[in-house]
């Protein structure tokens, strides 16, 4: 049984069949799921599967591609929704500079701000983080992180980055890419990755493992990740799912 670290099923492409989707996924081997916002919208929509769902989590926060048009009332509206006991989460929150959707010097700010909420609320944080490798680094060293911990999802930095994320206490999630021809580096920090700091995703409805890769993702795929880790370092699939089930709940401080 898979916990899903990250996924989106507020996403539109899952009007059509969401309730039979979701209702499945236990049957299908999926325990548990993160839902992650990545606006103040899409927060009250991730609360909302998780208060109907009781194997759903929810997170709160502003995506960099989404911080442009955002002030100070959105960190008061964070908060509040904050209190609902099925958040155990502030993100998804980073910076995206492949994209640019917002400026750079805004996306940093917002970035800041909203891990210092966290840090108010006692909450971990789950970090976006494309092409923004050395900027990241910079913000979560100098906001100190490790204070409430977090995660970097679908990591993508090398293996040098990950020891430094490491030594604040920051985990490493693995999503369908590690399936691609072209997963080098990230085959580098998967083997060489301590399996208590590993968590597993799908990123769904992107990011599809191969061999479904150019389909829409869903929950059900996260085998195929945790199949070809197992590959990778040595082990069965089912000590992945283990370890990576008992490191989810651990971060997100999840008891039962």
């Amino acid at each position: 049984m898979f916990f899903d670290s990250h996924a989106h099923y507020d996403d539109r492409r899952f009007d059509v069949d969401r309730e039979i989707l979701l209702e499945s996924m236990k049957q299908k081997g999926v325990s548990y799921i993160l839902n992650a916002a990545s606006n103040i919208a899409t927060s009250l929509e991730c609360i909302n599967l998780a208060e109907n769902y009781d194997f759903i989590y929810a997170s709160v926060g502003v995506h960099p591609h989404d911080v442009g048009d955002i002030s100070e009332n959105a960190m008061g509206l964070l908060a509040d929704l904050a209190k609902n006991p099925r958040v155990v989460a502030v993100g998804e929150i980073g910076l995206d500079y492949y994209y640019d959707h917002s400026p750079r010097e805004v996306q940093r700010y917002w970035f800041r701000r909203q891990i210092q909420l966290a840090k108010e609320l006692d909450l971990p944080v789950i970090i976006h983080n494309r092409d923004a490798h050395a900027d990241s680094m910079e913000i979560v060293t100098s906001e100190d992180i490790s204070s409430i911990g977090g995660v970097f999802h679908c990591f993508s930095g090398s293996w040098e980055m990950a020891k430094k994320l490491l030594e604040m206490g920051i985990y490493i999630s693995i999503a369908g890419p590690i399936t691609f021809n072209n997963a080098v580096k990230s085959i580098e920090v998967v083997k060489n990755l301590p399996i208590d700091k590993l968590l597993i995703e799908t990123d769904c409805p992107y990011l599809t493992p191969i061999p479904h890769r150019g389909k829409r993702n869903d929950s059900t795929y996260i085998r195929y990740t945790a199949e070809k880790i197992a590959e990778i370092k040595g082990i069965t699939v089912e000590e992945v799912a283990e370890r990576t089930m008992e490191n989810t709940k651990r971060l997100f401080r999840i008891l039962d």
